[in-house]
C-alpha cells in the first residue's frame, strides 16, 4: 500500500500567488494583452513539474517582482513574507531594474545580458531551476509566436532576431554545467531542444 505524500505547496504558496497577482495586475506580456501573471504561473508550474520545492515555486511566482514592480514593494518585503531563501532566489534571477528593462539601447542590452550569463555559475544552486524555468517558458513563447507571425516577432525585442538567438544559445551553454551538477538534466535538455527548434525554424525561413 502506497503512503500518501504531503503536498509540496501550502499556504505560503497561496499567499505568494495572491501577492504576485496583485503586484503584476496591471502588467501584460510583451507584444500583447496577455496578463503577466500567466507567465508567473507557467514558470512556477515548470519548477514544480521538475521537482522544485515550495520555496523555489514561490520564488518563481515572484522572480520578476524586483525587475518590474519594485515601486510597489518596500525593502526586504520578500524576505519578511517568505524568508531568506526565496529572497535570495529572486535576487539571483533579477536582470536589471525597471529602468534597465525599459532601456532599448542595444549596446547596454548586450552588456547587461553578458553580465547575467557570466554570473550563472555564481548563482545560488537553488536559483538555477527557477532561472532555467523562466528561460524555458520564454523560449517556448517565442517559438509559438514565431510559428504564428514569423519575422515581425523580432520587433518586440531590443536586439531583434540575432541578439535574441545569441542570448538563448549562450544561456544553454552557461546553464549546462550547473544543471547537470544539480540533477536538472531534463529541464536543461528541454530548454536546449526548444531553442534548437526555434533556430531551425528561423533558418528554414531564411
Amino acid at each position: 500500500m502506497s503512503v500518501a505524500r504531503k503536498p509540496v505547496v501550502g499556504k505560503r504558496f497561496r499567499d505568494a500567488l495572491v501577492w504576485a497577482a496583485e503586484l503584476h495586475e496591471d502588467q501584460a506580456r510583451k507584444g500583447g494583452n496577455i496578463p503577466y501573471v500567466g507567465h508567473l504561473l507557467g514558470v512556477s508550474a515548470i519548477v514544480l513539474e521538475h521537482g522544485g520545492t515550495e520555496d523555489q515555486a514561490i520564488a518563481a511566482l515572484l522572480h520578476d517582482s524586483l525587475e518590474d514592480q519594485a515601486h510597489k514593494m518596500s525593502p526586504g518585503d520578500i524576505r519578511k513574507r517568505f524568508g531568506d531563501t526565496v529572497e535570495r532566489i529572486v535576487e539571483a534571477c533579477t536582470d536589471g531594474d525597471p529602468e534597465e528593462q525599459r532601456d532599448r539601447n542595444m549596446e547596454r542590452w548586450y552588456k547587461r545580458k553578458e553580465k547575467y550569463i557570466a554570473a550563472v555559475h555564481q548563482k545560488p544552486p537553488e536559483a538555477i531551476i527557477v532561472s532555467m524555468a523562466d528561460k524555458l517558458y520564454n523560449a517556448r513563447s517565442i517559438l509559438e509566436d514565431y510559428r504564428t507571425i514569423g519575422e515581425p516577432l523580432w520587433s518586440r525585442f531590443t536586439t531583434g532576431r540575432d541578439g535574441t538567438l545569441w542570448y538563448y544559445t549562450s544561456l544553454i551553454t552557461a546553464f549546462e554545467a550547473p544543471a547537470r551538477a544539480l540533477g536538472h538534466d531534463r529541464l536543461w535538455g528541454e530548454l536546449s531542444r526548444t531553442v534548437a527548434e526555434l533556430k531551425l525554424l528561423v533558418g528554414a525561413a531564411g
